[in-house]
């Protein structure tokens, strides 16, 4: 495959005429300063290394619109979810998997990390294949045309001291033991049975969830097998305070006592942090996993983000509960945070920002060979317009910062993951109707008719 880019962005800065050329998934050719082929395929706009959704919980699409009718909290936010993810099995989660992974191709995305939870039958027995669910998401990213890491969680605390009850139950496995041996099974399995979109990875859904004594052997099981490990951190300052009142410490100290921070782990959210929190995650180059929609939609509040990276821990983004999906708006979040937060401009550049959304975010998930255009890379690109009533206009020069301070994901016009073009002109080529995908899935998760809403 061949093409040939108005603008590139190559890591350093903006190339013009830019040559790309692929053999299978890799690319294996980028020049600047090329005229077009005549066989080359155009990508007229600013061409980007696809994107990577570092963390996601595909099923919190259902709930869009439906949280954002009345006052609450996080915690009555919770209650909500348990809702939807009582009412999933593993067809319907493929379908509105399906669905959302396919929308997040429109937006540009070429791989999503799943922070997968959602195990069992509802009442907590397992399915005849104990990871079912797991393996409709892996499916389902096929379906999509997307790539997927499966960051499979350890659940097994309702709280600190507290067993999982109702809906909770689906996320248990007892003991980290058996959390592992299932795991064992999608991660062998992934490996031989030569499906070369997906890689498995664990995540410790938070130190609520997981007791002290449980958490060094899911750190233990990644470490192993060189796979990343993901924690809810510091999310909601309860968490904070029931850590500090059972264990004495904060949870970031908690969790680097068990061995379970490192290069290849990330800490999702980190919001509430103190000043030798930032210091443990930045001197272990543990990886920061932020998501301004959600965080700023749940009332979570603003992360130290340009702390973390001073402090060494690198920044990537995630979607999370999927209020948009739109790693742009991600993005310059991260920027604009800071700036509420300070009161002044330009903690971070447009180049800094784009690898908080390309390569930063592939190495979050196991893909270090992605997220940049050079040869040898995974072939994916992302192409955004800069006709469109929010680009058109950018200044010569400019084009980086105009995709992200301007763009939105509606801009973005062609996909391309692993060689394979996915989105063509807006347009998602393997699924089709993406919209009306999602309304059927949701439907169905939801219980409701089309344009109905609960009182």
């Amino acid at each position: 495959m061949r093409w040939h880019a108005e603008f590139a962005w190559l890591g350093d800065g903006v190339a013009t005429d830019v040559l790309i050329e692929a053999d299978g998934e890799r690319f294996t050719t980028i020049i600047p300063d090329v005229p077009a082929p005549p066989d080359a395929h155009r990508l007229p706009g600013l061409t980007l290394p696809g994107l990577a959704n570092a963390h996601s919980h595909a099923f919190h699409r259902a709930l869009r619109s439906r949280v954002q009718a009345d006052h609450g909290t996080f915690w009555t936010w919770r209650e909500q979810m348990y809702k939807v993810a009582d009412r999933l099995d593993p067809d319907s989660y493929r379908a509105l998997a399906t669905a959302v992974y396919a929308e997040m191709a429109l937006a540009g995305i070429s791989c999503v990390g799943e922070f997968h939870y959602l195990h069992h039958r509802p009442g907590g027995a397992p399915y005849d294949d104990p990871n079912a669910m797991g393996e409709a998401l892996i499916a389902a990213a096929a379906d999509a045309g997307i790539r997927i890491t499966l960051l499979d969680t350890c659940y097994l605390a309702g709280g600190i001291g507290t067993p999982l009850k109702g809906p909770q139950l689906r996320f248990g496995d007892g003991t980290a033991g058996n959390w592992a041996r299932r795991v064992d099974s999608i991660y062998e399995h992934t490996g031989k049975a030569g499906r070369l979109h997906a890689r498995v990875g664990a995540a410790i859904h938070s130190v609520r969830a997981v007791p002290r004594e449980q958490i060094a052997a899911v750190a233990s099981w990644a470490k192993e097998r060189q796979a990343p490990l993901h924690i809810h951190l510091s999310e909601q300052p309860a968490e904070n305070e029931a850590c500090e009142a059972a264990y004495g410490m904060t949870p970031t100290r908690l969790l680097a006592e068990a061995g379970a921070l490192g290069a290849l782990t990330v800490a999702v959210h980190a919001t509430h942090l103190t000043e030798e929190d930032i210091g443990l995650l930045g001197a272990t180059l543990t990886g920061v996993c932020m998501c301004p929609t959600t965080e700023r939609d749940l009332a979570d509040g603003i992360g130290p983000a340009r702390d973390l990276r001073d402090a060494g821990a690198p920044i990537c983004l995630g979607s999370d509960q999927h209020a948009v999906i739109d790693l742009f708006e991600e993005a310059r979040a991260v920027e604009l945070n800071e700036r509420l937060r300070t009161r002044e401009r330009g903690h971070w550049t447009a180049g800094g920002l784009l690898a908080t959304a390309t390569s930063n975010g592939h190495f979050a998930l196991g893909w270090p060979e992605a997220g940049r255009l050079e040869p040898g890379a995974y072939a994916d690109l992302v192409t955004v317009a800069m006709d469109s009533a929010r680009t058109a206009g950018a200044a010569p020069g400019y084009t980086a910062e105009a995709a992200v301070f301007a763009a939105t994901n509606a801009d973005v016009r062609n996909v391309v993951v692993s060689g394979r073009e996915v989105v063509r002109e807006g347009r998602h080529l393997l699924v089709g109707d993406v919209a009306g995908m999602l309304r059927e899935a949701i439907g169905a998760v939801t219980g409701e008719g089309e344009g109905e809403r609960e009182e």
